[in-house]
């Protein structure tokens, strides 16, 4: 089983929890279902869960509600921990590069830290 944390700054911030506070009560439920499904599933279906094409280490929790296409980027820490380091309401066909240099950004901060 696989566990799902947020990242943290160092002053305490957390990203995610600040995104998910932004979304409806349905949107988030649908949210956490996926989450969900990624704790409990050992082989999680793409259309939810996959390493991002182009890094070594991103993945990306794929989420549709309605209209819209919810993203979470994050890493693993080990092989059971999964550390999310970012949310957004993707609105074009590309993950936006912006959005993958938090994530590494935030990976790098959240191994130096570790240690």
């Amino acid at each position: 089983m696989k566990e799902i944390i947020f990242y943290r700054s160092l002053t305490g911030r957390c990203p995610v929890e600040e995104f998910l506070d932004s979304l409806n009560d349905k949107q988030v439920k649908k949210i956490l279902w996926v989450f969900r499904l990624i704790k409990e599933v050992d082989f999680v279906p793409k259309e939810y869960f996959k390493k991002m094409t182009g890094t070594d280490e991103i993945w990306e929790i794929r989420v549709t509600f309605g209209n819209k296409i919810f993203r979470f980027l994050g890493f693993f820490d080990r092989n059971n921990f999964i550390v999310l380091t970012n949310g957004f309401v993707k609105k074009s066909k590309k993950t936006p590069k912006k959005e993958i240099d938090i994530a590494h950004h935030r990976r790098i901060d959240f191994f130096e830290r570790k240690q």
